[in-house]
């Protein structure tokens, strides 16, 4: 009996997580397409005129395809040998982010909105396409924002900082006669300055002022290039010791591994 269930658990194993068959292909081809037909249908009933013209038919379609989604979900489920590590992975959570809108919307009107999380679930055409090493680039992508987050947020500290000096000096050039009403407002109006978006809102008057702002407009734009440079570095020195990774794991179902791996690098399944 068990022997018989690990046959039908690989053999769909092989049809849901595996696009180097016609099975597999046709599948997620097929699940692509009602993606796509989800998301067009979700962002065609925020449309008051069309709503009142379709909203029930719409709505049925929402319906029949979150049905089929929580279907696909059980069975993927189902099909790996580690359902819970699959379920908290990053591919487990999107799919399940893609049906539970729909039932929040039984209690709370509107949440089917949400549904265009759906979108998140077309990373898997990068599979489909052969293109699993954009898969591992985003997790490369990952790792190396995990790795610099330490040092951004003392920079982001320093920032925090400075703005809050110069907010507090501007206050003192400035005073309410210009708009810088209280020291809070002051700090506003110099993180929309260092940050370069510049709403207009609160501009200075003073020479003083002027000079100041010119001072944290030109330090905004070297503010922006260290976090880059942070990130950029972590990735070099991780580039050099990485290797391209493409099987999917029957255990947990996540992707990334060597060509010749044995053993699944997360959860330590035969491959």
């Amino acid at each position: 009996m068990n022997t018989r269930y690990r046959k039908w658990q690989a053999s769909l194993h092989e049809v849901i997580f595996e696009s180097n068959t016609a099975k597999g292909k046709a599948f997620d081809i097929a699940l692509l397409v009602f993606i796509l037909l989800s998301i067009l249908v979700v962002v065609l009933d925020s449309v008051e005129d069309l709503n009142n013209k379709y909203g029930r038919i719409f709505f049925i379609i929402e319906w029949g395809l979150t049905i089929l989604f929580t279907i696909e979900y059980i069975l993927r489920i189902l099909c790996v040998r580690h359902p819970l590590k699959y379920a908290t992975g990053f591919l487990g959570i999107i799919d399940l982010l893609a049906i539970l809108p729909m039932y929040l919307s039984v209690i709370m009107v509107g949440a089917q909105s949400l549904l265009v999380l759906r979108v998140l679930r077309l990373l898997r055409v990068f599979r489909i396409f052969k293109l699993t090493h954009f898969i591992s680039e985003m997790s490369f992508l990952g790792e190396a924002l995990r790795s610099s987050a330490k040092k951004i947020s003392i920079f982001m500290l320093v920032v925090l900082a400075m703005v809050v000096i110069l907010g507090s000096v501007m206050y003192l050039a400035e005073g309410k006669a210009s708009g810088f009403g209280s020291i809070p407002d002051s700090i506003y109006w110099a993180i929309v300055t260092i940050t370069t978006v510049g709403y207009g809102d609160i501009t200075p008057v003073t020479s003083v002022g002027k000079f100041i702002a010119s001072f944290i407009m030109l330090l905004g734009y070297g503010i922006i290039a260290v976090p880059t440079g942070i990130v950029t570095t972590e990735m070099a020195l991780m580039m050099r010791s990485r290797k391209d990774s493409h099987q999917t794991c029957p255990g947990c179902g996540k992707e990334g591994h060597d060509d010749n791996a044995s053993y699944c690098k997360y959860c330590g399944e035969k491959l």
